[in-house]
């Protein structure tokens, strides 16, 4: 089975909340790490681990990033990482199935179901600094990967919010989760290191 590596700086994770019952309030997390265990040809053998980050939550807003990462809400300081493996995937056609796993957010685990859609895989430049300035180390096999969830927060125990007037809340329950992960191939991340150490 081949073992796909996230690539860091392209792969992010975004989240979205009601907000006063009137619009949305979204965030994103960029240094999201992970694996995923993934052959097309047999989609309902993938296995996905991943880490995000906690602390670098961004919401555009300096003064609600700093609640974000309070005990109302992340607690980061207890809690600085979000983490998610997977236990079995279920295809749901061509390139698409949902995949079920365990999600540890604010100290709690929870399983979870996120949909995902494999994106396909393309051989391509690998740019790497190096004293010189940018090396193309390619070509390398990238990956793509989408994927979608729900969660009710209240469900990990982040569960600040305020009333409004006819039975409104602040800050809704629901929460959802976007994911873009663009991945490398590890044999090619090896290749590349041997190739190095040869040169």
């Amino acid at each position: 089975m081949a073992k796909w590596i996230f690539e860091p700086g392209h792969t992010d994770a975004e989240f979205r909340a009601r907000h006063m019952m009137v619009s949305w309030v979204r965030g994103h997390f960029k240094n999201v790490h992970g694996e995923a265990d993934f052959d097309p040809a047999e989609p309902e053998k993938l296995k996905v681990r991943a880490e995000i980050d906690a602390t670098g939550v961004w919401s555009g807003e300096t003064a609600r990033d700093a609640h974000l990462r309070t005990p109302d809400f992340l607690d980061t300081d207890m809690y600085p990482k979000i983490t998610f493996s997977s236990t079995r995937a279920e295809p749901r056609g061509q390139n698409d199935l949902r995949l079920y796993g365990n999600l540890t957010l604010h100290g709690v685990t929870k399983e979870i179901a996120l949909e995902v859609h494999y994106s396909g895989a393309w051989k391509t430049p690998y740019w790497e600094e190096s004293e010189e300035g940018y090396v193309d180390r390619g070509p390398i096999n990238r990956g793509g990967f989408e994927a979608e969830t729900m969660i009710d927060r209240f469900d990990f125990g982040v569960a600040w919010t305020d009333s409004l007037e006819r039975g409104g809340v602040v800050v809704g329950r629901e929460v959802y989760i976007k994911l873009d992960v663009e991945a490398l191939l590890e044999s090619d991340l090896a290749r590349i290191e041997q190739e190095k150490r040869a040169a």
